[in-house]
């Protein structure tokens, strides 16, 4: 089996449970600095069962969400009916997906962890993407979080260290960007049943330079 198929695999099962895997309401950090933007168009890759991207719409953005699996896609389409509004979302792999050059005004990168050999193109991607002046918010693991989940697995995130990243991974993969915020730190999360404990953290937002 491929590592693409296996990861579809990991994530359909995942979602398949009745409950939201990691809980119904946004990302504490995604929510903050959401509110600061006018809104426009979002794209919001490994968005999941939609947490993140109905509370965009909610704000009265045009969100196009992507995920690798479609268990996320069925949750995120009833969440997103619960919430009443409406998102595009798409079944795919981020590397084979293309979307027009410069087209979204905003990407929101909450815990989207790529391949470790990657995740820095897929940056480079995404980039591409954004509009001169667009926002890129991102919150992530970083590689000190490796060893808080040895300790206590229910913190959640990659065993791979590589897919973990660094201030200055995040910096070199978006250097052209004027950074609101870079910084590492510890937080205590509360997210559904994946996401809960102490963690490590890359907290990051940049506006595309001109």
């Amino acid at each position: 089996m491929n590592k693409s198929l296996e990861e579809e695999n990991k994530w359909n099962n995942r979602y398949q449970e009745a409950h939201y895997a990691y809980g119904k309401g946004p990302n504490l950090f995604f929510k903050e600095w959401l509110y600061k933007f006018k809104p426009g168009s979002i794209l919001m890759p490994a968005d999941g069962e939609g947490r993140n991207g109905v509370f965009a719409a909610q704000l009265g953005w045009e969100v196009t969400s992507l995920d690798l699996s479609t268990a996320g896609k069925s949750k995120a389409l009833q969440l997103a009916k619960e919430n009443q509004v409406t998102m595009e979302y798409i079944v795919g792999d981020l590397e084979q997906l293309e979307f027009e050059k410069e087209s979204f005004d905003a990407i929101g990168l909450v815990y989207a962890h790529f391949a470790a050999d990657r995740k820095s193109l897929l940056h480079q991607k995404l980039a591409g993407y954004l509009k001169p002046g667009g926002i890129i918010i991102l919150e992530a693991f970083s590689k000190k979080h490796l060893h808080l989940n040895n300790l206590d697995p229910k913190v959640g995130g990659p065993k791979d260290i590589d897919m973990l990243f660094s201030k200055a991974e995040i910096a070199a993969d978006f250097e052209n960007y004027d950074p609101l915020i870079l910084k590492e730190e510890e937080a205590f999360l509360n997210e559904g049943e994946y996401h809960i404990g102490k963690s490590a953290i890359i907290r990051f937002v940049g506006r595309k330079f001109s």
